[in-house]
């Protein structure tokens, strides 16, 4: 499948899901999300849900349970360079909306990429090897070539994998894992 046809067909999909089950494929998610064996983190990279994304802020909040210390930070895009960044982020922070729509942190603390341990990556569907489509412009891959190769980079989906994305670009950067409310994927 084509990375376009995903992306309206997903889109779709996900326009139409209930809030009620909206809620409780996000539980499953988070008891799948539960089962990974993670390692001590210090940071970790999130984004901020749309109406339609896989909401993370449960998963921060078990994160953070498990770690208080534990830094979250939050992408800011630069549509001048089309860049992303994360900035570190706490319970004061206050999040503005960018010209998307997307909340971001008023933050101006950054955080090095090569300092980050674990990334939930957005996306609207993944396939059998691990590779997602996102919504096409190539801000997380980007970003994700600067991470540490170490880095745990996590999809949440509210679907099963699709077989193949037949048009991956070299610049792709799969997913160690993903999960969906009935599985958790590891590639």
């Amino acid at each position: 499948m084509l990375k376009s046809e995903a992306r309206k067909i997903f889109n779709s999909k996900r326009s139409a899901i209930s809030p009620q089950q909206k809620m409780k494929w996000e539980d499953l998610i988070l008891i799948q999300f539960q089962r990974l064996m993670l390692p001590h983190l210090e940071t970790v990279f999130v984004y901020a849900a749309t109406k339609d994304e896989v909401e993370t802020d449960t998963i921060v909040d078990y994160l953070h349970f498990q770690n208080p210390a534990l830094g979250i930070s939050y992408p800011v895009v630069d549509f001048a360079t089309q860049t992303m960044n994360a900035v570190l982020t706490n319970t004061d922070t206050e999040f503005v909306k960018n010209q998307y729509g997307i909340a971001e942190p008023d933050s101006q603390e950054l955080v090095r990429p090569d300092t980050i341990d674990l990334i939930l990556v957005p996306l609207l569907c993944f396939d059998k090897d691990g590779f997602r489509v996102g919504y096409g412009k190539g801000f997380y891959d980007k970003y994700l070539v600067q991470t540490r190769s170490d880095a745990i980079k996590v999809g949440l989906c509210y679907y099963e994998p699709i077989d193949k994305i037949d048009d991956r670009n070299n610049f792709d950067v799969p997913l160690n894992y993903c999960i969906t409310p009935e599985r958790l994927y590891e590639f």
